[in-house]
């Protein structure tokens, strides 16, 4: 529902009911992930899209059924066939499970603050349970960015309370993602809860202030990055050299990297090709939990690099982590062909995907988006 959250900001503030329909689950090459919602309002203005074809017009009628019922959430199915999935926007026998409800904003007003957050630029997360106890289905719940918890429709309680704490931890990783809950003493029947996540940019931080770094800033904001280049030499490191950067910053790079925010998400990408930046940066790096860590050079520069590193006391788990040469074989040469091999590869690794040619390879195209799934109790 996130990615719609500015028009339903407005509706919100205007106190507008609408039916709000959810992906909450997908299979096979399903065109949009799941979190990805579909909105109508009482007047028939629709916003959104789930799959691009004639599942639209089908879950357009069901909104406007749930609207005019006024009744309880509902679930629907869409499976097609590889014959006639193409028709419908759900290629190579996509399936989709989606949730429709009814959002009266009077009565959630917690909705009305997570959508201004979002509309803000500020990170939030909605919970919705989309599976479970017909009285609990569509219920929500939300955590703000300054750590705020919003009750919303959800019951207090135990689960409650582990939903609260899966809704931040999924925030704090920026994932959209499924868990469960319930199934125990304290709420016999299992519940299956969605987490809408928006959270802030990740990072990536470019050390070393050379031409590939100025295609590699370019790149990374492209992909939705706050790209920051960092550079020891101030005459190197100037915003009129990377204006695709949202910060350049002449330091020391293992000095900056270690007084910088660097999380699960965050892409390191050490281009200096020079030792005396590199070692004490990659001794600095390795010990961060970033998603990505890639290191510039030949296989040479890797080999010795690598010995240097051991010598600094780095374990071989650590050393297991670092990306280099940076890059998937692309055969790429100019700056431009760089980063996109760069990127390629922080993609790849970012989805568990192969890196091979799609020609080469068997199953769905599409994958389900790497998510955390997590039981709570």
């Amino acid at each position: 529902m996130l990615n719609i959250a500015d028009v339903l900001h407005r509706w919100c503030r205007a106190a507008r009911p609408f039916a709000l329909a959810t992906v909450v689950d997908v299979s096979g090459s399903a065109p949009l992930p799941i979190g990805t919602s579909v909105a109508v309002d009482e007047e028939g203005n629709a916003v959104g899209s789930i799959s691009g074809g004639c599942v639209e017009g089908a879950v357009y009628e069901l909104c406007h059924q749930v609207l005019r019922d006024r009744g309880a959430a509902q679930r629907a199915w869409f499976g097609y066939s590889d014959d006639d999935a193409f028709a419908v926007g759900l290629t190579c026998g996509g399936e989709l499970d989606v949730l429709i409800q009814r959002i009266d904003p009077t009565e959630q007003p917690h909705l009305t603050a997570a959508f201004a957050e979002v509309a803000g630029g500020r990170p939030a997360a909605v919970a919705q349970i989309v599976d479970g106890p017909d009285h609990l289905l569509g219920a929500t719940m939300s955590v703000l960015g300054d750590d705020r918890v919003a009750h919303g429709t959800m019951d207090s309680g135990p689960v409650y309370r582990a939903v609260t704490d899966q809704t931040r931890a999924l925030m704090r990783m920026g994932r959209t993602g499924r868990a469960a809950a319930g199934g125990g003493d304290d709420c016999r029947e299992p519940l299956s809860v969605l987490v809408h996540v928006r959270a802030a940019r990740p990072r990536m931080l470019i050390f070393g202030a050379v031409d590939f770094a100025a295609a590699l800033s370019q790149a990374g904001a492209f992909l939705g990055f706050r790209v920051t280049v960092c550079d020891a030499r101030p005459v190197f490191a100037t915003t009129a050299r990377f204006p695709h950067a949202d910060e350049v910053i002449a330091d020391w790079p293992h000095r900056y990297l270690e007084h910088t925010e660097v999380d699960e998400r965050t892409a390191i990408c050490v281009l200096t090709h020079d030792a005396k930046f590199d070692i004490p940066l990659l001794r600095v790096a390795l010990a961060t939990p970033a998603a990505y860590i890639g290191a510039m050079g030949s296989r040479r520069t890797h080999h010795e690099r690598l010995h240097l590193l051991m010598q600094a006391g780095l374990t071989e788990d650590q050393l297991a982590r670092l990306r280099s040469p940076i890059g998937l074989d692309l055969g790429a040469r100019t700056p431009q062909e760089t980063a996109v091999s760069i990127t390629a590869e922080i993609i790849a690794h970012t989805n568990l995907g192969t890196g091979l040619p799609l020609s080469s390879t068997s199953g769905p195209i599409h994958r389900p988006a790497v998510r955390e799934r997590a039981v709570m109790k």
